[in-house]
């Protein structure tokens, strides 16, 4: 017999909630090897993050990958852990906060903003279910990666999906899969290196680094590789830089197959090699700070520079929850729900419908 997730508390005429799920890749527990190893694990597990034959990229990751890399993991995400957690999951808290207020004061009927992780806790299935439980008849996913990958968004739609396939009712429902473009948030991104540049100087490059990809993934037409171009093209007109004063990379190379270029550490390199004087790097397809922003461009990436001959080396913070960032975010949101039938009726309109729905034979 098949099994759906049921509501038989379920009341007529109450009002229903407009959900919003804001998501991100994922972070372990706390920096230990077993937390890591669990970690990996589900993230490596996911065909649309690795695709390669299924039991060969098996036998490889339980019996190569899974015995070596944890620790390794543990001892970079002990480097960035603050007091509080993980530094991803501590923002994310806070722009959801921030995001939900925002949203409570510029839209009407009752909105619920929950978030969740696509590996690690709280997964996706959980932040669902809180907005299940809070009456959600409109939900709209936000996963926060500005530019759309079948790595990362089309993933965290596999995982939606698997969860609402199991509910009985199921909301009407939404998704945005990027915003590589979004003026508001291409202004943020800009604004936030003004603001860098205003208390700290500006270098004499600006390097914008982007997560990398293998490079099937572009020869295989997903969109990442032009989106990320475009956002830099955008960020750097919005900057009003010449083609010589900033550079596009992509970064967080895995394995041993070709992946998009040029390579952030290679670029680093060859600039401190070259004698260039300093440079800023800001990482505009990452909305928070986590491992690969706060260990490997901050710390790995300046090291490289500066055992190079590089001059000064400033890493620009992620957008995390500065406003300008949550503004951005509320724009994008009330964009995607425009059309909707937002529920804002009195109470008393509510009751009559419940009492006419009584009458009518309904049994709650």
């Amino acid at each position: 017999m098949v099994g759906f997730v049921n509501t038989p508390d379920y009341e007529h005429g109450t009002r229903g909630v407009t959900g919003i799920l804001l998501t991100n890749l994922g972070t372990p527990d706390e920096p230990r090897a077993s937390a890591l190893r669990r970690y990996l694990a589900e993230f490596l597990s996911d065909p649309r993050v690795v695709e390669f034959p299924r039991l060969l990229w098996m036998l490889v990751l339980h019996g190569i990958i899974l015995n070596i890399r944890p620790r390794r993991s543990a001892e970079a995400y002990a480097r960035v852990w603050t007091n509080e957690g993980s530094p991803l999951r501590v923002i994310l808290e806070k722009q959801a906060i921030a995001v939900e207020t925002a949203l409570q004061a510029r839209i009407d009927g009752p909105v619920k903003v929950e978030l969740a992780m696509r590996y690690g806790k709280p997964s996706i299935a959980d932040g669902l279910e809180k907005l299940r439980q809070a009456n959600c008849t409109r939900l709209l996913v936000l996963p926060l990666y500005p530019q759309y990958s079948a790595s990362t968004s089309a993933s965290t739609f596999d995982a939606v999906a698997d969860t609402l396939k199991t509910w009985r009712r199921v909301p009407q429902f939404r998704m945005v899969m990027d915003y590589h473009r979004h003026d508001a948030w291409v202004e943020a991104v800009a604004r936030s290196i003004r603001e860098h540049w205003q208390r700290h100087g500006r270098k004499q490059k600006l390097l914008m680094s982007f997560h990398g990809l293998p490079r099937r993934f572009l020869t295989n037409g997903d969109p990442y590789h032009c989106q990320c171009h475009t956002s830099a093209r955008l960020i750097a007109e919005k900057l009003k830089l010449a083609d010589d004063d900033w550079q596009l990379v992509f970064q967080s190379r895995f394995g041993r197959e070709e992946w998009l270029r040029p390579y952030c550490d290679h670029t680093l390199k060859e600039w401190g090699e070259s004698g260039v004087e300093g440079v800023d790097v800001v990482c505009p397809g990452f909305s928070a700070d986590c491992l690969e922003t706060l260990e490997e461009i901050a710390m790995e990436n300046r090291d490289i520079f500066l055992s190079a001959g590089g001059g000064q080396y400033a890493y620009i913070p992620a957008l995390n929850d500065h406003p300008d960032h949550i503004d951005a975010l509320t724009s994008l949101i009330e964009q995607n729900l425009a059309g909707w039938c937002l529920e804002s009726e009195p109470i008393e309109q509510l009751q009559a419908s419940r009492s006419r729905a009584l009458a009518c034979g309904a049994r709650q």
